[in-house]
């Protein structure tokens, strides 16, 4: 049991995930960090699983980083204020890599804040669905501090552009649904209140297909991100979809396409 994030599944083989500390907009301290990270490294390992839902709870999606100095991340607590502020980084990004290298493709269910922190967060997903209330922003810039924190420097250029990532990260302004839907930030808007469910109805569409279908494509689209050619990304490619061959499931849909039928996918 966590304290502050809830997991539910359903029968269609998804999870939703929900950041649960409403009264402070599911502002980022250790134990809601420790919590959402833990929650993936073991819902990551769950065979039965094929897509996950990340939500927050109350009137917003997560308003960033708890600036209350009450609680220390693991392995702060002692030091100075460098060596404290250091740690607490340290579990941020951990938990941005334990979303972002779940072998299960995420969804982001967004709505109210996704500022800071919880923008960052949004980021890490792979997909993103928002309500129309929304309101994104790369806002570290405003505090003193940089925008280039919690890997939106890497995921944001990657997403909108360089030109367009390095306006918001400058700026640090605000921007809501229809901005982010415009630079490709979001898989859709939803109808008010409806975020998760149609987060959800995301989920269910990939969460259709084999165990090696989705976690091989999540896995090989985010490698060729980075590929430094196209012959690289193609060599993956190639390897890939041959080693896909020995689950059976390219023979088994070919099977049910003449027999007028759903796959039944074979486990990996």
């Amino acid at each position: 049991m966590s304290a502050f994030v809830t997991v539910e599944r359903d029968q269609s083989a998804v999870a939703v995930v929900t950041m649960n500390r409403p009264e402070r907009l599911n502002a980022l301290s250790p134990s809601l960090v420790a919590d959402v990270t833990d929650a993936f490294r073991d819902l990551g390992r769950d065979r039965d699983l094929r897509a996950i839902v990340l939500a927050g709870a109350g009137r917003g999606f997560c308003s960033g980083f708890d600036l209350d100095p009450g609680e220390d991340a693991p392995g702060g607590s002692e030091r100075g204020p460098v060596g404290s502020f250091y740690f607490r980084q340290q579990q941020l990004s951990d938990m941005i890599t334990a979303i972002h290298e779940c072998d299960r493709p995420v969804v982001a269910a967004v709505h109210g804040a996704a500022v800071g922190g919880g923008f960052a967060v949004a980021l890490a997903c792979d997909l993103r669905v928002a309500a129309p209330d929304v309101q994104f922003g790369s806002i570290f810039v405003r505090v003193g501090l940089t925008s280039c924190d919690m890997g939106v420097s890497y995921f944001l250029p990657r997403i909108v552009g360089v030109t367009r990532a390095a306006e918001l990260m400058l700026t640090g302004r605000t921007f809501g649904s229809t901005e982010a839907e415009h630079l490709g930030l979001l898989n859709g808007i939803s109808e008010p209140d409806r975020h998760v469910e149609a987060a959800v109805d995301l989920a269910r569409e990939i969460a259709a297909h084999s165990e090696y279908s989705v976690w091989m494509t999540k896995r090989s689209m985010w490698a060729n991100v980075d590929a430094p050619s196209y012959r690289h990304a193609a060599e993956l490619e190639n390897r890939t979809q041959a080693l896909g061959t020995f689950t059976g499931n390219l023979d088994e849909y070919a099977a049910a396409f003449l027999d007028k039928r759903e796959p039944r996918w074979r486990p990996l």
